[in-house]
């Protein structure tokens, strides 16, 4: 069976992530989403919350793909989360050029430390290359309207947020 791990924040997750997923679903057996409790990021929302609002995003935005998808927190390095899965392959997307440097720099460090493991770059649709979650909290924490780059879910979240600050 061959799996990789899907790595993130995903502090929200967008439209833009579902559609790097839904295309690592449909070419590899099972992929691990692993969102990523850091301890030194201030997330909008808990890792289990995010990992939640993804689950819950997975029906409508994967369809039959989603059987393919399990979704973890996780710590640590990505490398560990793999073989802690029997993963030998990691999922970025890249949204523009200006992604590539960063995510070359991961992907070698990674090469680095785990020579077994590769990493699979998916580029966003164009439709999601000006998403980043950054972006989206921001908006929503104006008031602004972010249905059309979140599932609907994390939309509502975010909406009922706006009282208490941004949470997810």
């Amino acid at each position: 069976m061959r799996t990789a791990v899907y790595p993130g924040s995903f502090d929200p997750v967008t439209l833009g992530h579902l559609d790097v997923l839904r295309r690592a679903a449909g070419v590899f057996d099972r992929v691990v989403v692993a969102v990523l409790a850091n301890t030194r990021k201030a997330p909008a929302g808990e890792a289990a919350a995010r990992a939640e609002a993804i689950r819950e995003a997975l029906p409508e935005a994967l369809g039959g793909l989603a059987e393919r998808v399990e979704v973890r927190v996780f710590e640590g390095l990505t490398v560990d989360a793999c073989r802690a899965v029997g993963a030998r392959h990691i999922v970025r997307g890249l949204r523009a050029v200006s992604d590539f440097e960063a995510e070359l720099q991961m992907a070698h460090m990674n090469h680095r430390l785990a020579p077994e493991i590769d990493t699979v770059f998916f580029m966003t649709a164009l439709e999601h290359g000006y998403l980043s979650s950054s972006l989206v909290k921001e908006i929503a924490r104006f008031g602004g309207d972010v249905s059309a780059m979140v599932p609907p879910g994390v939309a509502a979240r975010l909406r009922a947020s706006d009282e208490r600050g941004p949470r997810l």
